[in-house]
């Protein structure tokens, strides 16, 4: 028996298609007239068992007839059914199956009734995808979009308006450039092509989306796409999910623009560069023009007046290559019902989200309010700059022509940016009226460095501590010394404030008497220690209990290093300083092992000298202890860092100075402790610049010292010092013959003045006196210092060198 033809889906995921879905035909009166392989396979009756047979006999358990006959019923009164009926199985268990029945009449009132069944799971998941299919098309909040193989939109549901801006009806049959803008047409385009031609899926590629309609107003939507192809492979198109993610994406930029001003904002404790950064800062993802203006007495470093207004100093403007109507420089008078009066009286953001442009706006100057209309000027922000209270100044923001206008949100950003700059506006206010307090205190405590010394060429720094007061005890001095020999010190008051600025001074006083006095550098730090604990008992009898303690006021740390050019000859000591660096000609770099010795003040402790023999051109390098805490505590890094910039010993010391300061300090903030640098490249006095003799003790040793002295300036072209120099020598030789004992040795050296030494191998200090008129002698000193520019003497372990100095006569 032939089965009636029905119309199978040709969905090859469709469960009653042709070749998935088991077929029956029954008569009108339930007998099974046809019977498909396919049904065979799922129920296990073979057709010869089924055909002839009543199909509720043979197919129905019992206790499902009452709901096989109330199919029947149904499907009788509506010439159809669909639904979901369990059936017996061969071998007995019962089986769910989805059945499409149709009725279907034949040769006039003969009707049959056609069945396709599968099984009820695959049924319910077809099921759920069409549902699913349809749901997206008609009820799903997500937009979706059908193009077609020629990228022309398909079929787009009503989600996509909401998402895109774009009408529903309005992309079927175009292309994206048809209905918006064409910067995010060509995007949007392209990635249609790109998927369609690779098969290459897209999964939440976010990009804009502003329609022609409205290409004022950015939506920022994502997006991902797949292309669609049917069983054989041939393609169909491209599916697009889109989704306005707007919101988030402004929630997202806005996060980003506060951290990225947290980075740019405050980089430098300058009052206007720290405006400029807020102003660039703005006009990077919140403003079209940014102004920033401060209270006059803010931008000078002074503290303004609680409940001050105005006049205000208009300090950054951004993007300063716009010809806006407003300068920096201009003085901005305030009138009370401009934003600005406002917010810096409510001390609160005032919105103007479509600004009304009248002159009271920002000021009565029309031809500003007209050069704001020309540049499409639409809405504003005024935030106030508040820090501790005060009221600092205010900063602008507009947006303009295309851009949007501004919404609670971006309000809501602007007082958080303008809270977080006015902290470091305050700081920079705050450091600059500090800095110039210790500027000026360190111009009258440190000394400038002497370049022109013969021993060393020297390079410094000294850079005061960023936290309040300020002003600290680190100190540095180079103290020329007799025979053209130098004095390097620095050295470290422990604490900040007035009290270790004084005793600072008056420690590096101590060290220029001590140094002028020849002393070895273990003998000076000594004197230094019983200086500082001298200094703890008027502090201990004196304090009222209220002030620093007195660790806090004297204590202190220094290294004194004293450095003879000619013999090339160093001596050091220190007193719980940190060892000074040495670099050799050739690169290498030591921390001297000096002994460390006690800090200052403590008292009944040794300090040793060290001593050690420096090539011509090496660095010795010296600084306090906040050199190598400043980045991050750790000195061994910083010691190798330090290390690193030491290493070529030829390079400009201001260049090697600027090197450390680099590398040592953090860029971002100033160092917490004072820094006191000084970096000394030694030098060797030529050997034609230097004569030394050895000269008998006996009667003629002065005729030979005025003999060997006038050949030698003679040489050195130096005749016009001949004769109050052999004078010189004359009478400091006869003494040394007179009231010493041992040999005595003649030195003079050339440098920039002409040295002429006398050493004997007595420890007896010569006087000046004046002679009476009728003394025989006495008057030698007195001629020698009438006839030189300076004259001393000095003490070493085998007697004394007596020494004068005379300015050399001008070319």
């Amino acid at each position: 028996m032939g089965t009636p033809s029905m119309r199978f889906s040709e969905n090859a995921e469709d469960p009653f298609a042709l070749g998935r879905g088991a077929s029956a035909v029954l008569d009108d009166q339930g007998t099974v007239v046809g019977w498909s392989a396919r049904a065979q396979e799922l129920l296990g009756y073979p057709a010869k068992d089924v055909l002839g047979r009543a199909w509720q006999d043979l197919l129905v358990d019992a206790r499902d007839l009452p709901v096989a006959r109330a199919v029947v019923v149904d499907a009788v009164r509506t010439g159809g059914w669909f639904g979901v009926l369990p059936v017996r199985h061969r071998d007995g268990r019962r089986v769910e199956m989805g059945f499409r029945a149709r009725a279907v009449t034949r040769d006039g009132d003969s009707r049959e009734w056609v069945l396709v069944g599968a099984p009820a799971a695959e049924v319910g998941a077809w099921e759920r995808d069409r549902a699913l299919l349809d749901g997206l098309y008609r009820r799903s909040p997500i937009g979706l979009v059908t193009y077609g193989p020629d990228r022309r939109v398909i079929r787009v549901n009503r989600a996509v308006e909401k998402a895109s801006g774009v009408p529903a009806e309005a992309p079927v049959g175009r292309r994206p450039r048809e209905f918006m803008v064409d910067e995010d047409a060509g995007s949007a385009d392209e990635r249609v092509r790109h998927v369609l031609e690779t098969g290459e899926p897209l999964i939440f590629t976010e990009q804009s989306a502003r329609a022609r309609h409205d290409p004022g107003r950015e939506r920022i939507v994502s997006v991902s796409a797949f292309r669609m192809e049917d069983p054989s492979g041939r393609i169909l198109g491209v599916a697009e999910t889109i989704e306005d993610v707007t919101d988030r994406h402004r929630a997202q930029r806005r996060l980003a623009l506060l951290n990225e001003a947290s980075v740019r904002i405050g980089t430098s404790l300058d009052v206007t560069q720290t405006a400029r950064e807020l102003a660039e800062a703005a006009v990077h993802g919140l403003a079209d023009y940014c102004s920033v203006e401060l209270l006059k007495p803010v931008t000078l470093g002074d503290e303004p007046v609680s409940g001050a207004s105005g006049p205000l100093l208009r300090v950054a403007l951004s993007p300063p290559e716009h010809r806006v109507p407003f300068q920096e420089g201009d003085v901005v008078p305030l009138l009370p019902e401009s934003p600005q009066a406002r917010c810096l009286s409510e001390r609160r953001p005032i919105l103007e989200g479509l600004l009304p442009l009248r002159p009271e706006w920002y000021a009565t100057d029309r031809r500003r309010i007209e050069m704001a209309l020309s540049l499409g000027v639409h809405s504003l922000i005024a935030a106030p700059l508040v820090a501790r209270g005060l009221v600092l100044g205010v900063v602008s923001l507009w947006r303009s022509r295309h851009s949007e206008h501004f919404e609670d949100g971006d309000v809501a950003v602007a007082q958080e940016l303008s809270s977080r700059a006015a902290v470091c506006i305050d700081n920079a206010r705050r450091f600059t009226q500090q800095q110039s307090a210790a500027l000026t205190l360190q111009r009258s405590l440190l000394p400038r460095a002497a370049s022109d010394l013969p021993a060393v060429e020297v390079a410094c720094r000294y850079l005061p501590a960023s936290g309040e007061p300020g002003i600290g005890g680190d100190w540095f001095d180079v103290i020329p010394l007799s025979g053209a020999r130098v004095a390097l010190v620095v050295g470290d008051v422990v604490g900040h404030g007035i009290h270790a600025a004084a005793s600072m001074g008056r420690l590096r006083a101590a060290v220029r008497t001590l140094a002028s006095l020849d002393l070895e550098p273990d003998e000076v730090v000594a004197r230094l220690d019983d200086l500082v604990s001298l200094l703890a008992t008027e502090l201990e009898a004196n304090t009222d209990g209220n002030g620093p303690s007195i660790e806090q006021m004297i204590g202190a740390t220094c290294v004194y290093a004293v450095y003879d050019p000619v013999s090339r000859h160093c001596s050091l000591a220190r007193a719980g300083h940190p060892a000074p660096v040495m670099t050799t000609p050739d690169g290498h770099v030591t921390v001297l092992d000096l002994p460390a010795g006690p800090p200052l003040g403590l008292g009944g402790l040794p300090f040793e000298t060290c001593d050690l023999d420096l090539p011509e051109g090496s660095l010795l390098t010296l600084y306090t202890n906040g050199l190598l805490e400043a980045r991050n505590g750790d000195i061994d890094v910083a010691l190798d860092h330090l290390h690193e910039c030491l290493t070529n010993s030829t390079d400009p010391l201001d260049g090697t100075c600027r090197a450390v300061i680099e590398a040592l300090l953090p860029r971002e903030h100033l160092p917490a402790d004072d820094i006191a640098l000084l970096i000394a490249r030694t030098r060797v006095l030529p050997p034609q610049n230097v004569a030394t003799w050895q000269l008998p003790l006996e009667a003629t040793a002065a005729a030979r010292a005025r003999q060997l002295t006038t050949a030698k300036l003679a040489e050195w072209g130096l005749t016009e010092l001949a004769f109050t120099t052999e004078l010189v020598a004359s009478e400091l030789v006869t003494n040394a013959y007179r009231y010493a004992a041992g040999p005595v040795t003649l030195r003079l050296i050339r440098t920039h003045c002409l040295i002429c030494e006398v050493s004997d191998t007595s420890h007896t200090s010569p006087h000046l006196r004046r002679a009476l008129s009728t003394d025989e002698g006495g008057r030698g000193l007195f001629l020698v210092a009438q006839l030189t520019e300076r004259w001393g003497t000095r003490y070493t372990h085998d007697g004394k060198t007596v020494w004068t100095e005379q300015p050399l006569p001008h070319a």
